[in-house]
C-alpha cells in the first residue's frame, strides 16, 4: 500500500514537473506541443512494447513441447494470479535473469534466459515467474509508458528551449533565470522522478509475486543468486531494457544507486523474508 501511494506521489510530482517547466519555458502552447510529441511517441513505443521488447534481447518464443516444465509452471501461476497464460520465450543468454513485456494481460509475454534454468531450484524459479508475472497483473509497462510520456514531455520541452530561447510565458513575461535553472535541471530531475517509479513498482512486484506464488522465501532466495550471478557476469543488454529485468542486468557505476532502475537489493531480500 505504502509503494502504491509512493508510486501516486511521484506520477503527481511528474506532472507538476511538467506544467512548471512548459510554463516556464515555453508557455501553454509550448507545453501541449511538447506533451503531445510526447505522447506520440511514447503510444507507439507502449503498442509496440512487447515485440520492440523481445526483438531488442533476442528473446525466442518456444512451444509447449520444447519447454513443457516452464509452460505449466507459467501457465499454473497466471491462473494463480487471475490473468491469461502470456507466451512464453527464452533469451540465450547464460546469466541468469527475467523480464516480462506486453501492453496489458491479454497481450504479454515472460521471457526467461537460458542460464536461469541452471541456476535456480523449482521454487526459486516459480518465486522469479510469479515477480514477472505481477508486473503483468498490476499493467507495470502502462504505468511506465505514462512516466515515459511525462518525462519526454519535459526533455522535449527543455530542448525546445535551447534551440529557440524559450524562457517566457505565454504573456510575455516570466524570469529567464528561472527559465535557464529549468532548461538544465527539470530534465534530470524528470529522469530521476522516473526511475524512482520504477524502483518503486519493483517494490510492489516483489510483494504481489510472493502473493501469487505464497513462497517470498523463495523469491528472496532467487534474487540473491541472480544478484550474484550478474554482478559477475553482466549481461550484453541495451540500456533501455534493463528496467525491465528483474534484476539489474548491467554492470553499476559509481551514481549506480541514484541513477538505477531497481531497488537496493539488500532492501528487496530484507522485505520478502519479513513477509
Amino acid at each position: 500500500m505504502m509503494n502504491t501511494m509512493k508510486t501516486f506521489l511521484l506520477m503527481a510530482a511528474l506532472t507538476a514537473l511538467f506544467m512548471f517547466v512548459g510554463q516556464a519555458l515555453g508557455g501553454q502552447q509550448g507545453m501541449m506541443m511538447a506533451f503531445f510529441i510526447a505522447l506520440a511517441m511514447n503510444f507507439f513505443a507502449y503498442w509496440n512494447s512487447d515485440k520492440m521488447a523481445l526483438a531488442m534481447n533476442g528473446a525466442r518464443e518456444v512451444a509447449e513441447n520444447e519447454a513443457p516444465e516452464l509452460h505449466a509452471l507459467v501457465a499454473q501461476l497466471a491462473h494463480q494470479a487471475g490473468i491469461p497464460k502470456p507466451k512464453v520465450y527464452v533469451v540465450q543468454n547464460a546469466t541468469p535473469n527475467a523480464f516480462a513485456t506486453g501492453r496489458n494481460p491479454e497481450h504479454a509475454a515472460v521471457a526467461v534466459t537460458t542460464g536461469i534454468m541452471q541456476a535456480l531450484n523449482r521454487d526459486e524459479l516459480t518465486g522469479v515467474l510469479a515477480h514477472e508475472l505481477a508486473h503483468i497483473k498490476n499493467r507495470d509497462i502502462l504505468i511506465a509508458s505514462i512516466a515515459a510520456v511525462m518525462a519526454g514531455a519535459i526533455s522535449h520541452l527543455a530542448t525546445m528551449a535551447m534551440f529557440f530561447g524559450g524562457s517566457r510565458n505565454s504573456e510575455g513575461g516570466g524570469n529567464p533565470l528561472v527559465g535557464l535553472l529549468a532548461m538544465l535541471i527539470a530534465p534530470i530531475a524528470a529522469t530521476l522522478i522516473q526511475l524512482a517509479i520504477s524502483r518503486s513498482r519493483e517494490y510492489i512486484a516483489d510483494a504481489t509475486g510472493a502473493a501469487i506464488c505464497g513462497q517470498p522465501q523463495a523469491l528472496a532466495s532467487a534474487l540473491a543468486k541472480l544478484s550474484q550471478y550478474n554482478a559477475q557476469r553482466p549481461m550484453n543488454v541495451n540500456p533501455a531494457s534493463a528496467q525491465m529485468y528483474i534484476v539489474n542486468p548491467l554492470k553499476g557505476g559509481s551514481l549506480a544507486g541514484l541513477f538505477s532502475t531497481h531497488p537496493p537489493m539488500e532492501e528487496r531480500i530484507r522485505r520478502l523474508r519479513s513477509m
